[in-house]
């Protein structure tokens, strides 16, 4: 059969792989040269925009696809075998970045932060090759001063076809929205001046005496405004609209009465932060986040100690005896954790009950991560414990049945994505999703502006005065 033939062969067993709503991107992303795929997570944006490269014909640039450091492997990797196996990649890790790109690939693999090493002048020689730009997750480019998005920006122009995924794009301000699409488009629908945006869709509040301290909001009508600019650019399908095959997922509260000692001493924190709220101390956004953070770790039976080397006592461990509960109840689950005293208390709780476990934290290198997923997978684990900023993207870990919360995690994103490890277009099973709340804490609140998709640190006041009522 000669090569031109087999090339359409593979192409054709490849699309038929795909789910419809799957063909449909891919077919938005043939006649876009620049797209937001804002699927919901879980969905199958990897494996439509890998055909897209390789329906490119040749010759053609490389592509360079740029995501969290989890997803390299499990999901690009696996999803290049699964259906362009025809496909050559290679792996930019921090060890082996140049090696990855001297190597004759078709696509290189490298995490958000690598694109501060490829902005270096002496690596941009590297970008000659490429045409093809793939960011995964583009919600960690949404800070425009930090240096990977000063990186990414740098080099954006050396790509001629430019694709931007994120399974959760409702972000907590609109600005979040302006970077991302400034490294696709240029600046074409959004501006290239985050000021002159922000002018227009959002409005200012001064919040303490200095010039400095103020809070920009959200002009009512602001996310329909900006969404509108972006519609020519943006495919999305929501999980429910086009998974009607995966069964259904199921949330519960699981609510717990904290130890006497405890409740003592969460109350005597909330007071001092109202009867502070109530004096008119000024509550700057870093100080409401750290006083949030001290309201959620007592609540979850811990005093950090302020000697900044993260020692902590417990006062409770009434929650993680709960979740061992919940664990032994059912064959296999996925456990997410906030805190390093959670991490050991939860260690600790299995261990002591024998059951078999594993652990992504930002302590396991990738390799191990990538084993301990395919371990999961093939029943070897009970359960797994991921903190939500390793273990919430990307990761399919599909034989679990139980997604339980230890606690509120930060960001209405991570909760969803951490919900759609299990809840993926791949499931055959009913799940079920567990929030672990401590009564009469304010982690119901939290909970709640979660799932409203609103976690700004500015809420503070809100949720204190809601506790009140």
């Amino acid at each position: 059969m000669p090569r031109s033939a087999v090339k359409r062969a593979v192409e054709h067993a490849a699309i038929a792989k795909l789910w419809p709503h799957q063909r449909f991107t891919l077919d938005f992303c043939l006649a876009h040269d620049r797209v937001l795929d804002t699927s919901d997570a879980g969905t199958g944006k990897t494996a439509a925009h890998l055909i897209r490269y390789s329906l490119r014909p040749k010759p053609r640039g490389r592509l360079l696809v740029l995501c969290p450091k989890t997803l390299m492997v499990t999901a690009w990797g696996e999803d290049c075998e699964k259906f362009t196996p025809e496909l050559t990649m290679s792996f930019a890790f921090a060890s082996q970045r140049e090696e990855a790109f001297q190597m004759d690939t078709d696509v290189v693999v490298m995490n958000h932060d690598g694109v501060k090493w490829l902005a270096d002048k002496k690596n941009l020689k590297y970008l000659a090759e490429f045409d093809h730009l793939v960011i995964d997750e583009f919600g960690a480019f949404k800070h425009p001063t930090s240096q990977r998005s000063k990186a990414a920006s740098q080099i954006r122009k050396f790509f001629e076809y430019r694709y931007a995924l994120n399974g959760t794009p409702n972000p907590n301000s609109v600005m979040e929205l302006w970077h991302p699409a400034l490294l696709i488009d240029d600046g074409k629908r959004l501006g290239t001046s985050y000021t002159r945006l922000r002018s227009s869709v959002q409005v200012p509040t001064q919040v303490g005496p200095m010039s400095n301290h103020i809070r920009w909001d959200d002009k009512p009508g602001a996310n329909q405004a900006v969404n509108e600019l972006l519609s020519d650019i943006t495919v999305r399908h929501a999980f429910e609209d086009v998974m009607t095959h995966v069964p259904p997922n199921h949330k519960d509260v699981k609510r717990f009465s904290l130890s006497p000692r405890a409740q003592k001493a969460y109350e005597k924190m909330e007071t001092d932060l109202i009867m502070a709220l109530e004096e008119g101390e000024v509550i700057s956004a870093i100080h409401a986040a750290s006083l949030r953070t001290k309201l959620l770790q007592i609540a979850s039976g811990a005093v950090y100690n302020s000697d900044g080397e993260g020692a902590y006592s417990i006062i409770d461990s009434t929650r993680y005896e709960l979740i061992g509960d919940l664990v032994e109840e059912r064959q296999h689950s996925v456990v997410f954790f906030n805190w390093k005293h959670q991490r050991d208390l939860l260690c600790q709780e299995f261990e002591s009950r024998g059951l078999s476990f594993a652990l992504i934290d930002g302590s396991v290198p990738q390799r191990e991560r990538d084993k301990i997923v395919r371990d999961y997978q093939a029943g070897k684990y009970r359960t797994i414990l991921l903190h939500p900023r390793t273990g919430a993207h990307g990761l399919t870990l599909t034989r679990g049945d139980t997604t339980i919360f230890a606690s509120p995690i930060y960001e209405a994103d991570l909760l969803k994505q951490g919900i759609h490890r299990i809840v993926r277009g791949t499931q055959d099973k009913i799940t079920n999703t567990i929030l672990v709340e401590a009564k009469n804490t304010v982690e119901a609140q939290v909970y709640a502006r979660l799932d409203e998709k609103s976690s700004r640190m500015h809420d503070l006041l809100d949720l204190m005065k809601a506790r009140r009522n």
